[in-house]
């Protein structure tokens, strides 16, 4: 699960896309929980953790950290990262 989570994060750095965070949130949330409960685990942990950091240090704010959340439940869940997806994203994406 932290394999999928980094990778997602690899891409999402690569990618540069506005507006993806949100896909690349879902999708390796996603990944990783597809591999069972414990990928599911680590994909909550790792995301938490990201958000904590994120809120505190970052100062991005609450608003932007509840998206990010909602992102990572939704992917955690079972649901489909293209509902994330912006338009233009390149297919390797």
């Amino acid at each position: 699960g932290a394999r999928d989570m980094y990778r997602a994060y690899r891409d999402m750095r690569e990618a540069n896309f506005i507006g993806a965070d949100k896909y690349f949130h879902a999708r390796g949330n996603y990944d990783a929980a597809r591999r069972g409960p414990g990928g599911a685990w680590a994909a909550k942990v790792i995301s938490d953790a990201r958000e904590k950091w994120q809120s505190d240090v970052s100062g991005r704010g609450a608003e932007d950290t509840r998206a990010d959340q909602e992102a990572n439940a939704w992917g955690r869940n079972g649901g489909d990262p293209n509902r994330y997806r912006p338009a233009g994203l390149p297919r390797r994406y």
